[in-house]
């Protein structure tokens, strides 16, 4: 058994040698294409638009689904907030995300127990992103976190239906676009 595995390092070790002494006698027009740049392509992937359906919100049983045409039906508020990525000022407008969670019997003033509360937002691509109650509540914190629907009086375009937008940050790194779930779920 011992010589059977002796043999095959063996083989491997021969082959090995032979491939490396094969690509080092290659001339230049026969060297492999260059890889792809990958930041690019990522970059690409990160921004290529992924089918938005509708933004489904659950807090434990209660599930509740929101269309263009449902959300559009409530009174919107509208924000202006720096886009670090856009280099621009930009006026959304859309719900609060209060105004959906309230319904569904999240607490408008948390108290005590509830700030173990907390939101994790999704894209349709898979991008995640969490918020505390605290931080999306008017009672207890300045900032707006928006679900919006419109960008500068137009429909979002490449970024969905839906938008999570907030105000009070220093980058967009917590916008989601394509924005599709939206769980209410509570820290053990």
């Amino acid at each position: 058994m011992n010589r059977g595995i002796t043999r095959l390092a063996l083989l491997l070790s021969i082959a090995g040698a032979h491939a490396l002494a094969q690509s080092s006698n290659q001339s230049p027009a026969m060297s492999p294409p260059p890889l792809p740049d990958t930041s690019r392509i990522q970059d690409e992937m990160h921004h290529a638009a992924a089918p938005a359906g509708p933004l489904k919100i659950t807090f434990g049983e209660k599930a509740t689904e929101w269309t263009s045409a449902s959300l559009a039906a409530l009174p919107h508020t509208t924000i202006t907030v720096y886009n670090e990525h856009a280099k621009a000022n930009q006026t959304f407008s859309g719900v609060p995300l209060t105004d959906l969670l309230t319904p569904m019997g999240v607490p408008a003033k948390p108290r005590g127990k509830d700030f173990r509360l907390y939101v994790v937002a999704e894209g349709s691509d898979g991008y995640q992103v969490v918020y505390s109650i605290g931080e999306i509540t008017p009672d207890v914190h300045d900032g707006t976190v928006l679900v919006a629907d419109q960008i500068d009086g137009r429909s979002l375009g490449n970024n969905g239906m839906f938008q999570l937008v907030a105000t009070g940050e220093k980058r967009p790194a917590r916008w989601v676009r394509n924005l599709v779930g939206i769980r209410v779920l509570t820290a053990q």
